[in-house]
């Protein structure tokens, strides 16, 4: 897909020059880094960003559009490099500029969309690397170095994001990795009144990804959930999610049709590049990851992409206030 707009040169060096003066950092102190970052906002960072912030957040709203691509963003100057056995400890002690996480964290301001982390993962990060992990070579997580099937993140679990964001920070040009959206209304069009109707009952359950297993042994699947809610969000993992125990024969037969509509449902592919920002709503519509063309394995492994997970606004976010841990917004546990 075509991104809505790609900074010039000036444009991406100018917001990148008042992000770098951020010198907190958001793995040690992110309630300082946080406030350093809303204080830059409130004093007003370049006009353009602002501007094509208003965008993506005016065309969420209508319902024009939930995917959106930005081109030439400010990335680090430097960034280290990573290992495969243990990424985020590469990044704690080697990467002291956080202009990525800066552009990030002021992008989800600018859109009022408050950000979302879970304790149990990656120390309760609020800006986490999409890197190949060897403990995960071949699952079906993000932080594999293989495709992934369509899918929400973290869908069996009870606080989701609204928005994933992603920022190109190391793609080698050489390898040809996509990502594709679906959105539920495409898949919604080709299902019938029936067939919604039973997905719009608590019949499916969907199993604990590996990471979070990981973090805690004591998860295994969800609850029993719908998986279409409100107009057209969705909840679902592509071969993973199945019926309920008790679920009626209708539900297996829907579960079916879904499959079917996702292989028909019209996809819009993007390839992130580096400064890149590919931003994408995670409950209404499924994303995945397609390795179109692999010319040489380590190098395709090495792509990094920097993520955060977001509310849909302040309102989305108040609703989880109970769960936040330790007093810091956005934080959840499992």
């Amino acid at each position: 897909m075509q991104p809505i707009h790609t900074f010039s040169d000036t444009e991406r060096d100018d917001i990148r020059a008042a992000l770098g003066t951020i010198a907190v950092d958001p793995y040690q102190d992110y309630p300082g880094f946080a406030a350093a970052v809303a204080g830059l906002v409130r004093d007003g960072l370049p006009a353009v960003l602002v501007k094509i912030a208003e965008q993506v957040r005016g065309e969420r709203e209508s319902g024009h559009s939930d995917v959106h691509a930005l081109r030439n963003c400010p990335i680090d100057t430097e960034l280290p490099t990573l290992s495969h056995s243990n990424p985020q400890a590469d990044k704690y002690a080697q990467k002291k500029t956080y202009v990525g996480e800066a552009f990030l964290a002021a992008f989800g301001l600018l859109t009022t969309t408050p950000l979302l982390a879970y304790a149990t993962r990656f120390n309760g990060d609020f800006f986490t690397d999409v890197f190949a992990i060897d403990r995960y070579f071949g699952k079906q997580t993000g932080y594999s170095d293989g495709e992934l099937v369509f899918h929400n993140d973290r869908t069996a679990h009870p606080v989701r994001a609204d928005f994933i964001t992603l920022l190109g920070m190391r793609c080698p040009a050489e390898e040809m990795t996509y990502t594709a959206f679906v959105d539920g209304r495409s898949l919604l069009a080709n299902l019938t009144d029936d067939e919604e109707k039973v997905l719009r009952l608590p019949h499916f359950v969907t199993p604990f990804d590996v990471v979070s297993k990981d973090n805690n042994n004591a998860l295994t699947e969800s609850a029993p959930h719908v998986i279409f809610e409100n107009d057209h969000s969705i909840r679902y993992l592509d071969s993973h999610t199945t019926v309920s125990r008790s679920a009626p024969t209708e539900a297996k037969d829907a579960l079916l049709a879904l499959k079917s509509a996702l292989s028909r449902a019209e996809r819009k592919r993007h390839r992130i590049l580096e400064g890149d920002l590919f931003t994408f709503a995670n409950q209404d519509g499924l994303h995945n990851r397609e390795l179109i063309e692999v010319v040489d394995v380590e190098r395709s492994r090495s792509r990094w992409l920097l993520k955060t997970y977001a509310f849909r606004d302040q309102a989305a976010a108040d609703r989880h206030a109970d769960r936040w841990i330790d007093g810091v917004p956005g934080l959840v546990g499992d």
